[in-house]
């Protein structure tokens, strides 16, 4: 039978979700937890990877296990037993073919930034105190929308197989010193979403126009476009799936 697991977790202390020889990722902590509590070795399937520092607050993975597992009585053990910057939120049946990676039809990730001191943001937002022109980072934002190939915001020497991905939704908000961007997709290339924000930040701070981020973004080129900003400030908030997520 297999499951899909819905979980979220601070990635401060993970070097992203995906194993590593050298240093402990989620889905290694996740991993041994399951099998050491469900007496079988598991193997976890993420919805995609994250890189190191980054959180989610949704996340989703799926495993395999012949017994029928009830939901309430194994996410409370599983929540005794992980350490407590990784929480479970339910376990979910589904057909054998369900896969958290290649079923997932829609992702969004928040990028969080505070534009003034604060002494409890620090863990989770990234500290810009520079003045950011905010309608034209949103302006800019609008002209991903008029594009698909996204190789100037991807890490370099990846092996994808295609740059392109579609948008679906992508806007800054503004509440007092604190700004959010968020951003939906069918897809992210790796560092992708960090690149943009970077590369946003540029337009807000007048050093990239409207016309130079389209320029950007036809060039196909990591070089032209802005920095990545700090993983601390990056949230992967929803997964979507076509027979979880209905309405």
């Amino acid at each position: 039978m297999r499951y899909f697991i819905e979980f979220a977790y601070n990635g401060k202390q993970y070097h992203g979700w995906q194993y590593q020889p050298q240093s402990v990722s989620v889905q290694e902590t996740l991993t041994k937890a399951l099998s050491l509590l469900l007496k079988k070795d598991i193997e976890l399937m993420g919805a995609g990877r994250t890189d190191a520092g980054v959180h989610a607050k949704q996340m989703y993975a799926h495993f395999d296990y012949d017994e029928m597992l009830d939901s309430a009585y194994w996410t409370q053990k599983l929540n005794s037993f992980l350490p407590k910057d990784i929480v479970v939120y339910g376990l979910l049946p589904l057909h054998d073919d369900a896969h958290a990676r290649f079923d997932a039809t829609s992702r969004t990730y928040e990028y969080h930034i505070h534009t003034f001191k604060d002494a409890f943001e620090n863990e989770g937002s990234w500290y810009h105190f520079h003045p950011l022109n905010v309608e034209k980072m949103n302006e800019a934002a609008k002209i991903l929308f008029d594009y698909i190939d996204f190789e100037c915001f991807s890490k370099t020497h990846t092996d994808v197989r295609t740059f392109n991905c579609v948008i679906k939704e992508a806007f800054w908000q503004q509440n007092g010193t604190k700004l959010v961007f968020t951003i939906s997709a069918d897809r992210f290339l790796r560092n992708m979403v960090r690149a943009i924000v970077g590369t946003l930040i540029g337009v807000g701070i007048g050093k990239i126009s409207l016309d130079d981020f389209r320029n950007i973004i036809e060039s196909k080129n990591r070089g032209k476009a802005g920095f990545s900003v700090p993983a601390h400030g990056l949230y992967l908030t929803k997964v979507i799936y076509p027979y979880i997520h209905k309405h």
